[in-house]
């Protein structure tokens, strides 16, 4: 799957853009030359939506009987997710949210989110933390232009993201295409964060850490964007709230 955002519209934390991306050989491209690469890749069966110049998604269905995970696309209410892996707890939380049951991970994550955006009862880590299983998601609010990604604790499903030439956001369970779209600005999303463009990486695992850059060095020597670890030793400069006042639109109170 790949997902790319303007930067008016996601704000990534500052390390991911590497210098070595202006001055190697091997630049960033431009957010459209890594949309058609991908798409050549897989000719026959890509399916993309593109939102004028704030945003695209595009998905590729599995190709083999077995995957190594499932992937999904799905909108409603112009919110759409791209949804990898599974959950194990599916069916409860189906119930949980009033969904059918034969609703996928992807709906599932959809009816979280505008539960939580129009003021759900829980904090936004929380409803992230009850998630079980191997999953990745990234959810685009049309309306809003919001950004919000998560990615598992157990790692069993990889995402990528890095800055393509223009400044926006590239995201991707593809290494392959991060790397040729994003040059040296690029790292492994880290697994149990969560990313909102206008609260940007937290832990939710760990919600009262901050989320601390480690310098990257490639094999070249060159520096490489950044990897990003909760911080046991710092912790945020205030109490999440909870009831009804936390939600995706609140999650600066976390910062």
């Amino acid at each position: 799957m790949l997902a790319i955002f303007h930067k008016a519209f996601a704000h990534p934390p500052e390390e991911l853009n590497s210098p070595a991306s202006r001055n190697g050989s091997r630049k960033p491209k431009l957010p459209e030359e890594t949309l058609k690469e991908f798409m050549s890749a897989h000719p026959a069966n890509t399916v993309s939506m593109s939102f004028g110049n704030a945003a695209v998604l595009a998905y590729v269905p599995p190709d083999r009987s077995y995957p190594p995970y499932q992937r999904m696309f799905g909108g409603f209410d112009d919110i759409y997710c791209l949804f990898m892996g599974s959950l194990n707890n599916l069916y409860v939380l189906n119930r949980q949210y009033g969904l059918a049951k034969g609703s996928n991970e992807a709906m599932f994550v959809i009816e979280a989110y505008r539960t939580l955006r129009d003021r759900g009862p829980y904090p936004a880590d929380q409803v992230v933390k009850d998630l079980e299983g191997s999953f990745a998601f990234v959810v685009y609010d049309s309306k809003s232009g919001t950004v919000f990604t998560a990615l598992g604790s157990d790692g069993g499903v990889k995402l990528f993201w890095g800055i393509a030439a223009d400044g926006s956001v590239v995201i991707s369970d593809d290494l392959e295409v991060i790397k040729a779209g994003c040059a040296k600005s690029f790292a492994p999303f880290p697994t149990g964060c969560m990313f909102h463009s206008d609260g940007g990486l937290m832990s939710f695992e760990h919600p009262m850490n901050k989320v601390k850059a480690m310098p990257r060095i490639d094999s070249e020597g060159a520096m490489c964007g950044a990897n990003f670890k909760v911080d046991v030793y710092s912790r945020v400069n205030s109490m999440p709230r909870v009831g009804s006042e936390a939600n995706w639109a609140n999650w600066e109170t976390y910062q």
